[in-house]
């Protein structure tokens, strides 16, 4: 997967088109991400313990991983993500302005 949890990434497809936001998750078995802000959908929630109340709650959906585009460290703009080297380890890159991606 080219994104990771934390990573800033904008939407270039769908609904949310343009909208910017972190991973919250990721789920590299379903290919999916989980973006903060992005494909709000209503879920219908009984009473419980911890939401005594009920009634219907807005959370964000997964969101297939090639829908998001990583955002380059350096300009803001969405980039492709490449690897390299570096003193032994592998290290992601951004396409654009050659800086690598670290957290």
């Amino acid at each position: 997967m080219h994104v990771k949890k934390g990573d800033k990434v904008v939407v270039i497809s769908g609904k949310d088109k343009g909208k910017q936001g972190v991973v919250l998750e990721a789920f590299p078995k379903k290919d999916r991400v989980l973006v903060e802000g992005v494909n709000i959908v209503k879920k219908h929630a009984k009473p419980s313990q911890v939401n005594p109340q009920g009634g219907i709650l807005n959370q964000e959906a997964a969101i297939h991983v090639s829908n998001v585009m990583l955002l380059d460290p350096k300009t803001g703009t969405p980039t492709r993500v490449g690897t390299k080297e570096v003193d032994g380890k592998k290290v992601r890159v951004a396409k654009k302005s050659g800086e690598t991606i670290d957290k």
